[in-house]
């Protein structure tokens, strides 16, 4: 082993430059946390905007399923002569409905 001389060994920061360097360290870590916390909030509002785009598209289908519904019961209890015209209602109504889950679901996935 063998042994250094006093000019050799590294030298020590002072305690101006440690008070220096702590005080860069701690603003940078006080920068980073404001951003996760901006972070953190954004994440929160992107929850609930998607919250409230899934109330707003599961009330839309709700109507839509309910509006058909009512097709299929105007169609079951009308006579045979206008069942036909009725059927062709409630088909543009399912059509709709199905089109309006496909949207849906493709706007949830992606």
């Amino acid at each position: 082993m063998t042994t250094q001389t006093p000019e050799q060994l590294p030298k020590l920061p002072s305690a101006e430059q440690r008070s220096v360097y702590e005080s860069k360290a701690k603003a940078e870590l006080d920068r980073l946390n404001a951003r996760i916390s901006e972070f953190k909030a954004k994440a929160e509002q992107a929850k609930a905007d998607a919250e409230i785009s899934y109330y707003d598209t599961v009330e839309e289908l709700t109507a839509q399923r309910d509006a058909l519904l009512m097709k299929w019961e105007e169609m079951n209890s009308a006579g045979e002569a206008a069942w036909k015209d009725l059927q062709t209602g409630f088909e543009t109504a399912w059509n709709e409905l199905t089109r309006s889950f496909e949207r849906a679901t493709r706007h949830f996935n992606s």
